[in-house]
């Protein structure tokens, strides 16, 4: 069983996108979050202001890619491989998507490919598995980074994320295969945890297959960086936890993540100074 990227084909009305965005945090942190909190009464018993935050990392619209062969080099310069996963996940088999295609959530809630859009310059799929083992289940992994033409359309993806669990809170995969009970939440930067990606998606629910069983703890997370769309699917196998599957995703969320912002970031923002293969040159 695979899982990878998602987009719904339906657009998101921007106070639809709003409303989602402003109550998925709250959800997740109950309010104002504990440290945020504590660090300004501290701060205002010793009559000091807080110090400055350090300015977040940006996009330099000079090293974004503008071309598909450009957009093609950075997806693989940013997308995670199995070491990322632990020391047990391998190569499932299909390994990689094919880098014409992506999916797609039709009307009828069931996944569907199609061609890529306009928006899209270039994505790819890997696909993982950690092998039954000590008693538990198999896990099915998936890694993706899409590039998008504008940082809009990325943020338009994020939109439509949230409306898919919304609208789809049960899905069909493929035959034989689907997500149930999906519930999404939504962090921009400076929300909860959020301090390093420009908009931070979480869905989570359960996996049912009829060869595999379940249903079993699913995760999807996803964050963007510029036009730069990165994401991990987990779904669990028999005796794995809830808590064991948020875990497994966030090496190789945090990895591509950095790696973006190294290929596209500012350098006087962060950046590490490797253009890599993102940037615009003559003759691409």
């Amino acid at each position: 069983m695979t899982y990878g990227r998602r987009v719904r084909r339906r657009g998101v009305p921007a106070a639809l996108a709003a409303v989602l965005l402003a109550g998925a945090a709250a959800c997740d942190s109950g309010g104002e979050p504990a440290s945020k909190g504590a660090a300004s009464s501290s701060a205002d018993a010793k009559g000091d202001a807080p110090p400055a935050p350090e300015p977040p990392p940006e996009a330099d619209p000079g090293r974004i890619p503008r071309t598909a062969a450009q957009a093609r080099r950075l997806v693989e310069d940013v997308i995670a491989g199995p070491e990322h996963f632990g020391p047990d996940a391998v190569r499932a088999t299909p390994y990689e998507s094919d880098p014409a295609r992506w999916t797609v959530l039709a009307e009828d809630c069931a996944w569907r490919t199609e061609d890529l859009p306009d928006d899209v310059l270039a994505t790819r799929t890997r696909y993982f598995e950690i092998p039954a083992a000590d008693g538990k289940g198999p896990v099915a992994l998936s890694a993706t980074v899409t590039v998008h033409r504008t940082t809009l359309d990325a943020a338009w993806e994020q939109a439509r994320m949230l409306e898919e669990a919304v609208g789809c809170p049960e899905q069909t995969l493929r035959a034989g295969e689907r997500l149930t009970g999906l519930t999404s939440l939504a962090l921009a930067r400076g929300e909860g945890a959020n301090e390093t990606s420009d908009d931070s998606l979480s869905e989570r629910g359960e996996c049912v297959s009829d060869s595999r069983g379940g249903p079993y703890p699913y995760s999807w997370d996803q964050s963007t960086f510029g036009p730069v769309v990165v994401g991990v699917s987990v779904c669990a196998g028999e005796k794995s936890s809830p808590g064991e599957v948020a875990g497994m995703s966030v090496e190789p969320l945090v990895t591509m993540m950095q790696r973006a912002q190294g290929a596209v970031g500012r350098e006087d923002a962060g950046g590490d100074g490797d253009t890599g293969s993102a940037g615009t040159k003559e003759g691409d």
